[in-house]
């Protein structure tokens, strides 16, 4: 689009270093914040204080952001019926965990799937000892390019590597590339564990019943993940207090900046705004005695949300729906993100989140463009997969060969160039 000037006036991404990219390819016109103040009052009430801290490169401002409440509904379901099957609990560790995995196996119940991991790289969190050492964390660790040649990577394809020597994973894993595919394993009884962000709308436990009534479905412990040794924690990676990353198309007018500008004050405002996130009263909802907005589900008249509660609309202000009310607003994520009478999984996961909050971290932000990310990133992916397939697919005895040998690849093919300029950055300071 950028390409063919069709671009529309926001140029939009969740990813800080893409969206780098975008700025490095001049797709972007430099920010009046005053004018941002003037035009969208409310908006900069909410947000000034986010974008005069994270939106500057090379000392100019470029980027708005969008709100960025705390969220839990990112969770990785599991087969309960199955783990009551063999007579184990949930497991609270990695080595607990490939046992169950090995005792469905031995049950002929399924396996614990797995999918190609591509263009969203947090694989290797659970393998990250504690606690992080901020420059090498800022070296290796990238939502947009996989570190291979960093020791937790090493570990988690050990672990892969194990995992399908031992028939405990979809032994094709690779060629699930999307989540429709993952989901399809998971919906059908193949497999026992699906990751995704859950909603009311998610229709995968409605299908999976559809295939087996008697299935039941429980939030996987982070902790089953973790190597055991007091160097490992639950880590993840924490948001920064932003949401969608946002700048304006270098060709928008003055006049189509300003009505960007207008159109975030029209969704900042409160009224506005608790009408996209839950439609007409009465027909999309009712309120109940808290105020809380709850939904009716099988309402297919004209005002019907969009699948993901019309979020595709106001996730340009604010990545969740929210309420003055935290108690209420607890209750709302609940009715937003579970569906009907499956509540208890968002319940979990948001005790999951509390437990293991101290050990989220996020990755850091350059405030410069680093060329070589931009160069390499997409080469990079693409052998990646390649790559890691093929260590995880190797006989175990000739692992550590084959990842040896797939590091010095990888960094001849890029990696190098990027760890260079990272390594130069962080000295200069140039990051966050």
């Amino acid at each position: 689009m950028l390409a063919a000037d069709t671009a529309p006036d926001i140029i939009f991404h969740y990813d800080m270093p893409q969206i780098l990219a975008y700025y490095g390819e001049g797709a972007m016109q430099k920010l009046d914040l005053d004018e941002i103040k003037f035009y969208a009052p409310t908006y900069w009430a909410n947000m000034g204080e986010t974008n005069t801290t994270y939106g500057k490169v090379n000392g100019d401002n470029y980027f708005f952001f969008a709100d960025r409440p705390d969220a839990y509904n990112w969770l990785t379901l599991i087969r309960q019926d199955w783990i009551d099957a063999v007579g184990m609990k949930m497991p609270t560790c990695l080595e607990e965990y490939n046992e169950l995995l090995k005792a469905w196996k031995e049950a002929g119940l399924g396996n614990g799937g797995g999918n190609l991991v591509q263009n969203n790289f947090t694989y290797d969190y659970a393998f990250r000892t504690w606690p992080i050492d901020e420059k090498e964390r800022a070296l290796y660790s990238d939502l947009s390019v996989p570190a291979f040649t960093w020791e937790p990577t090493h570990q988690y394809l050990k672990n892969l590597n194990y995992q399908c020597n031992n028939g405990l994973i979809d032994p094709e894993f690779y060629l699930n590339t999307d989540d429709a595919s993952t989901q399809a394993d998971f919906v059908s009884g193949s497999s026992g564990v699906y990751a995704l962000y859950l909603s009311s709308s998610s229709p995968v436990i409605e299908n999976l019943l559809t295939n087996d009534p008697d299935a039941k479905v429980a939030v996987l412990d982070p902790k089953a993940l973790v190597p055991k040794g007091d160097e490992y924690k639950p880590q993840g990676r924490a948001y920064w207090p932003f949401g969608m990353i946002m700048g304006i198309n270098s060709t928008s007018s003055p006049e189509e900046r300003a009505a960007v500008w207008m159109y975030l004050e029209w969704m900042s405002n409160t009224d506005n705004l608790f009408f996209l996130q839950n439609g007409v009263e009465g027909q999309n909802y009712t309120l109940d005695e808290s105020g809380l907005a709850v939904k009716k589900t099988d309402f297919t008249g004209e005002s019907k949300l969009s699948d993901n509660n019309n979020k595709d609309y106001w996730c340009l202000v604010t990545e969740s729906a929210q309420y003055k009310e935290e108690e209420v607003n607890y209750k709302a994520n609940v009715a937003n993100w579970a569906p009907a009478g499956y509540e208890y999984l968002i319940e979990d996961s948001y005790q999951y989140y509390k437990d293991n909050l101290e050990y989220s971290t996020p990755d850091a932000l350059y405030s410069v463009v680093l060329e070589s990310v931009a160069e390499y990133k997409s080469d990079l992916n693409d052998l990646w997969k390649e790559l890691y397939v093929k260590c995880a697919m190797s006989p175990e005895a000739e692992f550590e060969a084959t990842y040896k040998e797939a590091c010095q690849e990888f960094l001849d093919a890029g990696y190098q160039a990027i760890l260079d300029e990272k390594t130069k950055a962080i000295e200069a300071g140039n990051y966050n």
